[in-house]
């Protein structure tokens, strides 16, 4: 995901510049980073951006409206649907990781903040459903049925439908437990040594291989498996008489 301004403004009545619209949407979202949902004023907003107040209530009317426009507006693009499905499907899984990844210790925090606001609106709660999470479930289902089509899975296991509620939790919680924003490495980990095996494949040491993971080998001193193991050369497993 990656949550900040770089398309040009969705409507046409505002009487700000492109440029402008985009450093003040830009503004909005920082603040929401550094004070939360609930702490976010509009005098904070016009003077981060030394604009008027009486601008700001004009032109959006309160901040729900505000922080609404800001994430349609900049909310993150949607993933880039042109490599999903043309890879194996471990290496469709990590670069999707990847991708969630890449800015996730700022984007993270931001969701984070507007967690408790998006239970008493619902017009920010679609928003945010619509910008954010629905395009990244969309390509998680695209990249499992193009596995499904190119036999690399005769079916997707059951357990798969838990798969986003899993990885949204963990970035959501890494902070709390780990006391570590989310990263590219942290998304990425999390699919080869949660999300591969509930398929049975495993990434490579070298990359993404897409066949399963390979058996350790026993430790040392130990008495492993002899390829002879269960034979005998008597019929009966005992020596002749």
């Amino acid at each position: 995901m990656s949550i900040r301004c770089s398309r040009s403004p969705l409507s046409g009545r505002s009487k700000l510049t492109p440029e402008r619209e985009r450093e003040l949407y830009d503004a909005v979202l920082d603040l929401l980073r550094e004070v939360g949902y609930e702490a976010l004023t509009m005098d904070a907003v016009a003077s981060r951006t030394r604009s008027s107040k009486a601008t700001l209530y004009r032109q959006w009317g309160n901040k729900s409206r505000l922080v609404v426009s800001a994430i349609e507006l900049c909310g993150a693009p949607p993933p880039p649907m042109e490599w999903l499905g043309r890879n194996s499907l471990v290496e469709d899984l990590r670069e999707l990781a990847r991708w969630a990844g890449r800015d996730a210790a700022r984007d993270v925090p931001l969701m984070r903040a507007l967690g408790s606001a998006m239970q008493a609106d619902g017009e920010l709660l679609r928003v945010m459903r619509e910008t954010i999470i629905e395009p990244e479930l969309v390509a998680f289902q695209r990249l499992l049925d193009a596995a499904v089509e190119r036999g690399e899975i005769a079916e997707v296991p059951p357990a798969v439908k838990y798969v986003p509620h899993l990885l949204f939790g963990a970035l959501f919680s890494r902070v709390f437990i780990d006391g570590l924003e989310p990263d590219e490495e942290y998304v990425v980990t999390l699919v080869d040594e949660v999300v591969l095996p509930m398929f049975g494949l495993g990434a490579s040491v070298e990359g993404d291989s897409g066949k399963p993971a390979p058996v350790p080998p026993a430790a040392p001193g130990s008495a492993g498996p002899s390829p002879d193991a269960g034979q005998t050369d008597e019929p009966n497993g005992a020596p002749g008489d």
